[in-house]
């Protein structure tokens, strides 16, 4: 299972990547593997403010609809459509085609370094 050493993590199984204050928002391989088949995603709009830890969103797959919070604070600049159009492009590429939003950043909270979510996934 792939756990890119460039991001960072947030215990709801979110990653991020933060650049010039914005961040590139997805869910893990491991997340995606365990909702299983995705056949909808629903994102915040561009525009909406998002509060980190609370729910944004949601994913919907074949086996559940699990909710998706926003990692960071701030708001959505960008929304992948692609993702919207072909929810499947996050269990087949969740850290490069399969990100799901942007937000210029507010409040970037404390997150997981590769090694403490591959821990977290460990345990269980």
């Amino acid at each position: 299972m792939s756990i890119p050493q460039d991001l960072s993590y947030t215990k709801e199984h979110e990653w991020l990547r933060v650049a010039d204050g914005v961040a590139l928002v997805g869910i893990t391989e491991f997340a995606a593997e365990a909702l299983g088949d995705i056949v909808f995603v629903q994102l915040p709009a561009v525009g909406d403010k998002v509060t980190a830890g609370e729910v944004c969103g949601e994913i919907e797959s074949t086996k559940s609809v699990s909710e998706l919070y926003a990692p960071v604070t701030g708001e959505v600049t960008e929304v992948n459509e692609a993702t919207v159009d072909a929810p499947e492009l996050i269990n087949s590429d969740p850290f490069d085609k399969g990100w799901l939003f942007r937000v210029r950043a507010d409040d970037v909270p404390e997150l997981l370094d590769a090694a403490a979510y591959a821990a977290l996934i460990q345990e269980g």
